[in-house]
């Protein structure tokens, strides 16, 4: 199984940033545990690199990947930290290329035609819609995507996503999966509230497999 096939396979990855490395592999087990196995942990702490070794080392059934990449040097220290994949807001050309050149899975950040077409010009078929509900929602996206259907596209809404809307965007045939960063939000993460997450990593999983059909 692929890399999209395993993201589409979760529905929903779970986004989140942390603060303190220690906490990172107890919340990579309580999002196991709830069913959903891909993670973005956002490169905004200095504890990322660390945080993303030890889930690597000590849950390597979790696909994690790494957000928030925004330099071409971030892109080898997060494929040397074991990143399955890099995401960005935007579209940073200098990064893409690096990411190609690493032969790194990775995922630029569009909000409309403009970007999607720069970023097929740098070779990427897989794209971070965002800030989603603020660009537009899900029908802004089916209507700029459906000129790029033919090619393939697939895109990954993030930015709130929530379980209010999230039926929508999982119909969506031009959608891989979408977003959560309601699954683990920071005070729970600090407070340390593994069974909360847990539970909404289930609950989550559960409206994938609702909506989906599968």
């Amino acid at each position: 199984m692929n890399i999209n096939e395993r993201i589409r396979q979760c529905g929903v990855i779970a986004v989140f940033t942390l603060d303190d490395a220690e906490k990172a592999v107890p919340l990579a087990k309580a999002l196991i545990g709830g069913g959903i196995d891909v993670m973005e942990l956002t490169l905004r702490t200095p504890a990322a690199m660390e945080a993303l070794k030890a889930i690597r080392q000590e849950v390597p059934e979790m696909l994690a990947g790494m957000g928030t990449i925004l330099r071409p040097e971030q892109v080898d220290e997060c494929q040397s930290a074991g990143a399955a994949f890099g995401v960005a807001p935007g579209i940073n050309p200098n990064v893409v290329k690096r990411a190609k050149e690493a032969k790194f899975p990775f995922a630029p950040g569009v909000a409309n035609p403009t970007n999607i077409e720069a970023a097929l010009e740098l070779g990427c078929g897989t794209l971070k819609f965002f800030p989603a509900e603020d660009s537009g929602g899900i029908n802004y996206l089916e209507t700029i995507a459906a000129p790029y259907e033919h090619l393939g596209v697939r895109y990954i809404p993030l930015g709130s996503v929530r379980p209010q809307n999230l039926g929508p965007y999982l119909k969506s045939p031009h959608v891989l999966a979408v977003g959560g960063s309601w699954i683990a939000p920071q005070e729970k993460i600090e407070n340390q509230q593994w069974d909360w997450i847990k539970g909404t990593a289930q609950e989550a999983k559960k409206m994938v497999h609702s909506i989906r059909g599968e």
